[in-house]
């Protein structure tokens, strides 16, 4: 019951552990699957995930029951509806710096007029093996909706943007911000000032905060901001630390 205990879980704020999945593979997706992880995130806003390639990874998500959420290349509705109608759990929405994006996004999430469509034979709804009503009621129980905050204009209109109704979760995306302020390192105030902001407003209205870390340290250090969910590096990164490693130790052989 993993994909279906997800959503409460992070309503629950229970400490979660995720990664980015970057190349676009069912076997990677398989792997992660097996490690224990709360959950992963396909990201296709920047890597190369086709239509078809987003497809395989999420059947393959789902038949494991391994949560998958997905970060969207845009904010369109028509890119949220390809993406839930595959069976992600979730979305990570890019750039969401106003409250009009943030209701938007909601909207777009959801069954109901002017915002996501019904098509009863997609992944989601069971291939047509379920009742619409069925259907839609556990969408509203399963899916998870999470607006990225990573421009200072973002953080500006952060009280608003945590209200709205139907948004589960704020994922500050710490590069991004810190470049949105003219920083090129993690350690500067205007970082630290807009995770207090971001972290206040997310516990105010009850929702989920979430951020990216490299390594683990960084919880020790960032956790006091209110972050209860974190995703950590990507299956790159973790190929290169280890290769690098390898490397490092062959050579040290004599």
């Amino acid at each position: 019951m993993r994909i279906e205990n997800l959503k409460m879980r992070m309503k629950n704020q229970e400490p979660l552990l995720g990664t980015f999945i970057r190349t676009p593979s069912i076997e990677i997706v398989e792997i992660l699957a097996e490690t224990g992880l709360d959950f992963a995130c396909l990201d296709a806003e920047h890597f190369a995930f086709d239509r078809s390639r987003l497809d395989a990874c999420l059947a393959v998500g789902r038949a494991l029951d391994f949560p998958l959420l997905v970060r969207t290349s845009n904010s369109s509705h028509s890119e949220i509806l390809k993406v839930l109608d595959g069976g992600a759990t979730g979305i990570v929405v890019p750039h969401v710096d106003t409250v009009i994006k943030a209701k938007e996004i909601v909207k777009g999430a959801h069954y109901g007029a002017g915002g996501r469509g019904y098509a009863g034979g997609t992944r989601s709804a069971g291939r047509t093996s379920k009742p619409m009503f069925d259907v839609i009621e556990k969408a509203k129980k399963r899916t998870i909706v999470i607006a990225q905050i990573e421009e200072k204009s973002g953080v500006d209109s952060i009280e608003d943007i945590a209200a709205v109704n139907g948004l589960d979760a704020v994922f500050l995306g710490p590069s991004d911000l810190s470049l949105s302020y003219g920083e090129t390192n993690l350690d500067s105030q205007f970082l630290i000032d807009a995770m207090i902001k971001v972290g206040a407003a997310a516990t105010k209205n009850k929702i989920n905060y979430i951020t990216f870390i490299t390594d683990l340290a960084k919880i020790k250090e960032w956790k006091k901001y209110g972050f209860t969910t974190y995703l950590l590096g990507s299956e790159h990164a973790w190929i290169m630390k280890s290769a690098l490693e390898a490397v490092e130790s062959f050579q040290r052989i004599e």
